[in-house]
């Protein structure tokens, strides 16, 4: 793969879970990397990007810009050929999904791209979406062709009342999709990761991921776990995807990345023979039926519709295209939760018990 590392790229959400790994692979390809954050005087935040870039041979400076600010991205896209726009919000705890996920999510895509249709030097828009955008429930699998989650399928289940998270991806990449149809000068491409583990370039991140990996570990699940199906993906091989969609002239339409098709029971069990003896890991799926009575009054976005159409139900998605065109290689489940847990453990995030 070749890499024009003369001109600059930028990288949207910079301090965030799935940018830090991005930005590390584009430094270590020597190319010069814009970083978008919302606060640029924030030196503790930026500190271990400014420390990457120091040892790397790239380099990387940072820039002001908010997502719900039009026109912000301005300055940090001049000259730019590439824009990997990664920055959108994760939670599931949220009391206002629009205000706090939907609009985000949608507006933001928006004023990035409407930027990039102001900046000639752009040829090319990596933006991460999410296997959220394809799928709303497990249920939804039963209505899939072949019983298996493809690019070719978008998320109609979903709404502001029910699964608001992935309604807010479907709608930022219906967003992106139709402003990049408008238009012919630049080609987006649209990561669609599934959940996201592994170590963060910041041990401190703030994504959904590191809440459910604490959990696993600190005893909030040891009584037992939701045996609910997902699709996992290491962040380090999502870097890599994003790099190649970036870079590689095939590289078109929306990708599947995920490694793994397992659930949450089969990412507890692969933490058990390395931290079993220490740390109180969830060892039994609970039942359906306490899930549905009692997860609701525990847990924000466990609604007993949600459990209905996901608890003890698989998840299948095919990886295909992002083997064969992104020719990602994805590492071993264990080795993403193990090295994930061990990094919870070493910034104390994780206890003893």
């Amino acid at each position: 793969m070749q890499i024009d590392t003369s001109k600059p790229v930028m990288v949207t959400g910079a301090t965030g879970y799935v940018a830090g790994w991005v930005i590390k692979r584009l430094l270590d390809e020597g190319l010069t990397v814009h970083a978008a954050v919302r606060d640029p005087g924030q030196a503790e935040k930026l500190s271990t990007l400014v420390v990457l870039a120091k040892n790397s041979p790239g380099t990387l400076r940072f820039f002001k810009a908010d997502l719900m600010e039009a026109g912000s991205y301005r300055a940090a896209m001049e000259g730019c050929s590439v824009v990997f726009h990664t920055a959108s919000p994760f939670t599931l705890d949220v009391k206002d999904a629009v205000k706090e996920l939907i609009e985000p999510a949608r507006f933001g895509t928006r004023n990035v791209l409407e930027s990039v249709n102001e900046t000639p030097s752009v040829e090319r828009v990596v933006v991460t979406s999410s296997c959220a955008a394809i799928y709303g429930d497990n249920a939804d699998l039963d209505s899939a062709p072949g019983g298996v989650f493809t690019e070719a399928l978008w998320n109609t289940t979903s709404s502001v009342e029910h699964q608001p998270y992935s309604y807010s991806k479907l709608l930022a990449e219906k967003e992106a999709w139709s402003i990049a149809s408008s238009q012919s000068r630049w080609k987006l491409v649209c990561i669609n990761p599934s959940l996201v583990v592994g170590p963060g370039i910041r041990p401190d991140g703030t994504s959904e991921s590191f809440n459910i990996i604490r959990q696993m570990g600190n005893g909030t699940m040891k009584m037992g776990i939701p045996d609910i199906g997902f699709g996992v993906v290491d962040v380090r091989d999502l870097a890599d995807a994003h790099l190649k969609a970036g870079y590689l002239p095939e590289a078109e339409g929306r990708f599947i990345v995920s490694g793994h098709n397992t659930s949450f029971l089969e990412m507890a069990r692969c933490l058990l023979n390395r931290f079993g003896n220490d740390y109180p890991l969830p060892r039994r799926k609970l039942p359906k039926w306490v899930v549905w009575l009692f997860g609701p009054l525990t847990t924000k976005g466990f609604t007993r519709k949600m459990v209905s159409l996901n608890v003890d139900l698989p998840w299948r998605a095919d990886n295909r295209r992002s083997r064969e065109i992104l020719e990602v290689t994805y590492r071993p489940l264990s080795d993403s939760m193990n090295d994930f847990f061990a990094q919870m453990i070493e910034s104390g995030r994780i206890r003893k018990r």
